[in-house]
């Protein structure tokens, strides 16, 4: 893929790219949005290096991809800024150091999300994305036809930042926090991406149980499903710099922050993008089992 507005350049075989030759605190064109959004589609994650953004203008760049959410449907937001996740580790935020797709355990889990780098560790502290439609593509025909069938609740009953015995009294605080108010949701195993029509594998950090199994079954059938997407082929790791924007499509993508810094200061903020509802390959939509996501997108509850 070429675009007459800026360099594309890839960064691994499979999955994310660099735009080069665009400023994201300038007020980009439309034909320059709609370039960016086809970049994004194909290469799952992309990259902007050296960004002048605050707060203001990265919400601003997000809204023109879509709706922006609030920050989380738990967690609260930077002061002053309703639609952005500060995300300050060492200081106010747990570590997200497990394979995951953003909010999954609502019914509308985001389109994207927009992560903004204020302080980096001098060492350490990068970002893995892996591309769960090349994962479902890698499967064995057996395999996909069995994902095909298959339903996943998803929850944020159980918290992707630590399972641990002797847990920290600030994570604790957090982790009651991040469940204050317990959402669950059905979204099939194999989900449709709603503009290339791909199909990849839908589960990560927050899958519960697989419908219709038991623990065991469900933990056997999503270890091996998961196996496929954080293959080193279908990954790429990105070594943030201060100023650095990435940008996920969160509907075919996983991420995975490496907490390798020790005591090292890092600190990013995150915007969503408000996503649709997930349809499987059987043309069925996820459905909400617990929780009302009208908290996290603004105009449902308007609705």
């Amino acid at each position: 893929m070429s675009s007459q507005h800026f360099d594309i350049k890839p960064v691994a075989g499979r999955i994310g790219a660099e735009i080069i030759g665009v400023d994201l605190s300038t007020n980009l064109s439309h034909d320059i949005i709609s370039d960016i959004r086809q970049t994004l589609v194909k290469y799952k994650v992309i990259f902007f290096r050296n960004q002048q953004l605050d707060a203001n203008g990265q919400v601003a760049f997000a809204r023109r991809f879509g709706e922006v959410t609030t920050a989380h449907p738990t967690v609260p937001s930077l002061p002053g800024h309703p639609e952005v996740l500060d995300l300050n580790y060492g200081k106010t935020a747990t570590r997200a150091n497990t394979w995951h797709t953003d909010v999954t355990f609502v019914d509308r889990p985001p389109l994207g999300s927009v992560l903004r780098a204020l302080v980096i560790p001098p060492a350490g502290g990068d970002t893995i994305w892996a591309n769960s439609v090349a994962a479902y593509q890698d499967l064995p025909e057996y395999l996909r036809n069995l994902a095909d069938e298959l339903w996943a609740v998803h929850s944020n009953a159980y918290d992707y930042a630590v399972a641990a015995v002797d847990i920290p009294e600030d994570v604790k605080a957090y982790r009651d926090v991040f469940t204050s108010t317990v959402y669950e949701t059905l979204h099939p195993v194999v989900r449709v991406h709603p503009e290339s029509g791909e199909k990849g594998l839908f589960i990560g950090g927050f899958v519960r149980q697989i419908r219709g199994l038991s623990t065991t079954e469900s933990d056997d059938i999503i270890r091996l499903l998961q196996a496929y997407i954080t293959r080193p082929e279908n990954t790429v790791r990105w070594r943030w710099q201060v100023g650095d924007v990435a940008f996920w499509d969160n509907r075919a993508t996983q991420h995975y922050a490496i907490a390798d810094y020790g005591n090292q200061p890092r600190h990013v903020q995150r915007v969503t993008i408000a996503g649709d509802l997930p349809v499987g390959v059987n043309g069925k939509h996820s459905e909400a089992v617990k929780g009302d996501s009208s908290k996290y997108i603004p105009s449902l509850a308007v609705a």
